[in-house]
C-alpha cells in the first residue's frame, strides 16, 4: 500500500494483530494512547491483536508498506473514526 504525503488511515485494529514492512519514504504509526513513531524503510512494525492504531505517511513525505493481518471468523480489520488532524500533528 502506497500513502501520498498526508495521507493515513482511519483508527483500526486486527482481531489478529497487523505486521507492517516499510518499504519506500517515511511513515508514522501510533497506538491509541501512545506518542507517534516515524518508520523508515527495512522498518518492521507488530501491531498486537485489538490494539487501536493508525499508520500513514509523513506531512511531506510518501510511504510504502506491506500490511500483513490474517482473518479471525472472516474478518481482518476492524475501521473505527478517522485520525483528526489534530491528532495527526502532535
Amino acid at each position: 500500500m502506497t500513502f501520498e504525503p498526508g495521507a493515513r488511515t482511519a483508527w483500526h485494529t486486527h482481531p489478529l494483530g497487523q505486521t507492517l514492512i516499510v518499504t519506500a519514504g517515511i511513515g508514522l504509526v501510533q497506538e491509541w494512547g501512545g506518542a507517534i513513531q516515524e518508520i523508515m524503510p527495512g522498518d518492521i512494525v507488530w501491531i498486537p491483536p485489538r490494539v487501536k492504531h493508525w499508520h500513514g505517511a509523513t506531512p511531506t513525505n510518501g510511504m510504502s508498506h506491506i500490511a500483513i493481518s490474517e482473518s479471525l471468523d472472516g474478518k481482518s480489520v476492524e475501521w473505527m473514526e478517522k485520525v483528526t488532524d489534530e491528532q495527526y500533528r502532535r
